[in-house]
C-alpha cells in the first residue's frame, strides 16, 4: 500500500533522545511525553503553546494522567506519582539492577498495565505488570524481552501488546476473576515483515483500528481490527516510537520520534513531537485511578 498523503507537521521542535509515550491529557487540554533516557516528563498544549518539563531523577519509560490530578510515572526503579503540586511518592518500587522502565498504557479500569525491559535487551529480562492505586502488582507476562505498545479495543475486551523484536502484535482477551487478571491465549493480530522496521508504540482508534509505529521504519501504520494493512504514513524520522490521538476531537495522532540512527543533517526532526492532522477518530483515554 502507498504511503498516505497527510504529511507530518512538526507540533514540538526537540531533540529527544527517546521520545516515547505521546499520552493526551483530556482534563487539561494537553499532551503529555516522555524522553526516556534524558529521565524528563514534557508536556505541550496545543491551544497556548505552553510547554513544562519535569526532571524525573532517573530514566522514565512512560507518564500518564491521574484522576485526582498529577501523573503516574513508570520509573527505572518502579512506578510513582506526582501531586498536582510536584510532590512525588513511590506506589511500587523495585529496583533490579541492569532494568528500566518501558511503556505503560491505563486500563479501561484505571489501572496502570507498565512494561519493563533490560538495558542490553536480553531475551526475556523484561515483564508486563498491572499496578493499581492501592499498591498492587500483578506481573502479567514474566518473560518479555522488550515490553512496548499497548491498547484496548474500544469496547475494553482485547488487549494488544507488542514485545518489539518479536515483531508481533498480539491480542489477548483478559478475564478477572478473585484472583487477579488472566491474560488468556494469545494470538498474533500481524506480523511486520523483514525490512520494514520494528513495531514499538501503538494507539487504537474509535473503529478498533491499532495503529503502530515503526523503529527503524520511518514510518506509521494502520491496520485493521482482523490485521489487514489498512493504511501507512512516513514519517521524517527513523525511528518513530510511538503514537496517540490527541486534540480536542482527537482526532490529530501525535508521534514521537527518537534520535538514534539518524543524522542531524539528514533528518533533523528526529527526536520532535510530530502531528499528523486529522488522520483519524481516537478514543477518550482514561486516567489513571489512584
Amino acid at each position: 500500500m502507498a504511503a498516505r498523503a497527510t504529511a507530518p507537521e512538526v507540533a514540538v521542535h526537540a531533540a529527544a533522545r527517546l521520545g516515547e509515550g505521546p499520552t493526551w491529557d483530556a482534563a487539561r487540554s494537553r499532551l503529555v511525553w516522555v524522553d526516556i533516557l534524558s529521565s524528563r516528563v514534557h508536556t505541550w498544549a496545543p491551544g497556548s503553546g505552553r510547554r513544562s518539563v519535569l526532571d524525573a531523577g532517573q530514566h522514565v519509560g512512560a507518564a500518564k494522567p491521574r484522576a485526582g490530578g498529577g501523573l503516574v510515572v513508570n520509573l527505572r526503579d518502579g512506578v510513582g506519582r506526582y501531586d498536582e503540586d510536584g510532590a512525588f511518592s513511590w506506589l511500587s518500587r523495585e529496583p533490579v539492577p541492569g532494568r528500566r522502565a518501558n511503556d505503560a498504557a491505563v486500563a479501561p479500569d484505571g489501572s496502570l498495565w507498565a512494561g519493563t525491559m533490560r538495558y542490553d535487551e536480553a531475551g526475556g529480562g523484561g515483564t508486563l505488570s498491572r499496578h493499581t492505586g492501592d499498591g498492587s502488582v500483578q506481573v502479567l507476562l514474566p518473560e518479555v524481552t522488550v515490553s512496548n505498545g499497548l491498547g484496548w479495543s474500544p469496547d475494553g475486551t482485547l488487549l494488544y501488546h507488542i514485545d518489539t523484536p518479536t515483531r508481533r502484535i498480539d491480542v489477548y482477551r483478559p478475564e478477572v476473576d478473585a484472583s487477579g487478571v488472566r491474560l488468556g491465549e494469545r494470538r498474533t493480530l500481524v506480523e511486520i515483515e523483514e525490512g520494514a522496521g520494528y513495531p514499538d508504540g501503538l494507539a487504537v482508534d474509535a473503529v478498533g483500528c491499532v495503529w503502530v509505529a515503526l523503529w527503524d521504519g520511518a514510518a506509521v501504520r494502520r491496520y485493521t481490527p482482523r490485521g489487514a494493512l489498512d493504511g501507512a504514513w512516513t514519517i521524517p524520522a527513523a525511528r518513530p516510537t510511538a503514537c496517540a490521538f490527541g486534540g480536542p476531537d482527537l482526532r490529530d495522532l501525535y508521534v514521537t520520534t527518537a534520535r538514534g540512527g539518524d543524522h542531524p543533517a539528514v533528518r533533523p526532526l528526529a527526536g520532535s513531537l510530530l502531528v499528523l492532522p486529522g488522520v483519524g477518530e481516537g478514543l477518550a483515554g482514561v486516567p489513571f485511578a489512584g
